[in-house]
């Protein structure tokens, strides 16, 4: 939901909503932990000197949110636009040798930018949003062979949440606008090579468009069309020289010596918002059964069916089989047909006849009657469905 005194763009999470960005967390989460990611916190605001020194705050302070100003005389912060330069504070904290890269960051971060009002835009557009953020700092040889294992992650996520129809954008700088840009030439040779012979080396199919890059470094975007043809820009790939440099990150390597990391930025979702309002437009809410946030409906024909109904939906939460019991009083055709537009992909219908013979009448979404079975069978089912 939206509320204008909330304010405009800064989306509220309800239940159900909830229930399904937690379980895309969730997934995403289990899956860096296998790659070896450490996930971390940082706050909502940060020094406005911690913009300055990244260059965020030249490139987007006059159109973002303005300074907050503390009883402090000429204390300022800012509303966070992006999680790096936390990110970089957090590998700056101390020394760092060589042993310790690649060092794996991660971070679902909430970020705040001031779009203007018209081009706001449901949960697509926002001013308040949370980016499924990791920076990866490595070494120059540790770029690729990261940078392959990121494209890996980033493909498996979108094609398990069923976007099939998808290309890979190589945004580079535009040569002809050097003042949109920050760091060297050198810098931004070695990232841009970096994207251009990773995506190579897997065969990848993709299209180059000048003048995309972010300010600090090119990046590889996913474009994906959604259920009605539409493109969007969802998961990203950076190479970044520039931010290490600007912050003066340095490890110390196998000679002793003091050197520079690369950053690598990524995030497979984008923004949190943005990617759950295409997936529900794209699945028409018709959820994958692992994601929904109600798998089942328990709809008993009367009242006196309803402690019957209870055994039935402890026993299926004890097997992490999320669901609710319709107790209204409406008739058995009203709770299906509700049901049915709620998508809810299990309907367990509890009649005299169920209830005395210890079954539950199962109804597939979408499919009609299954057949009567014990919860046991019901189980058995249900996961092997959540397998597909």
């Amino acid at each position: 939901m939206f509320s204008e005194k909330v304010g405009a763009g800064l989306p509220i999470w309800l239940p159900k909503g909830t229930q399904l960005r937690e379980r895309l967390q969730n997934f995403l989460r289990t899956e860096q932990e296998k790659q070896g990611y450490q996930m971390v916190v940082t706050p909502h605001i940060g020094s406005k000197a911690l913009y300055v020194t990244s260059g965020h705050y030249a490139k987007y302070g006059a159109d973002s949110f303005q300074p907050i100003h503390t009883p402090k005389e000429g204390e300022e912060f800012l509303l966070k636009p992006m999680n790096c330069p936390h990110h970089c504070e957090i590998f700056g904290n101390r020394p760092r040798s060589y042993r310790e890269l690649p060092l794996r960051i991660g971070e679902f971060g909430t970020v705040y930018r001031y779009e203007q009002s018209g081009e706001l835009h449901g949960l697509s557009r926002v001013r308040g949003f949370t980016q499924d953020d990791a920076h990866i700092f490595c070494t120059v040889d540790q770029v690729k062979g990261e940078f392959l294992k990121v494209l890996e992650l980033t493909q498996m996520v979108i094609r398990k949440m069923g976007f099939d129809n998808f290309t890979a954008q190589i945004s580079l700088r535009d040569p002809e606008k050097p003042e949109k840009y920050i760091g060297s030439d050198a810098n931004w040779i070695a990232a841009e090579k970096a994207i251009i012979e990773a995506t190579a080396e897997v065969d990848m199919e993709t299209t180059t468009v000048l003048g995309e890059a972010a300010f600090y470094g090119p990046k590889l975007d996913f474009m994906i069309k959604d259920a009605l043809g539409r493109s969007w820009q969802l998961g990203t790939i950076q190479v970044d020289y520039n931010l290490p440099e600007r912050f003066e990150l340095e490890y110390v390597g196998s000679d002793n010596q003091t050197h520079r990391p690369v950053m690598i930025h990524r995030a497979p979702f984008g923004s949190m918002e943005r990617f759950i309002s295409i997936l529900i437009e794209h699945t028409a809410g018709k959820f994958p059964l692992w994601l929904t946030p109600d798998q089942f409906a328990i709809l008993p024909i009367s009242d006196r069916l309803i402690p019957y109904c209870e055994d039935i939906k402890s026993i299926l939460s004890k097997h992490d089989i999320r669901g609710f019991i319709d107790d209204r009083a409406e008739s058995i055709g009203r709770k299906i047909r509700d049901t049915e537009l709620k998508k809810v992909p299990f309907m367990l219908i509890i009649g005299d006849k169920e209830a005395d013979n210890n079954e539950v009448s199962v109804r597939r979404q979408g499919h009609g009657d299954v057949g009567s079975m014990s919860v046991e069978e019901f189980i058995s089912c249900f996961n092997e469905e959540l397998k597909k």
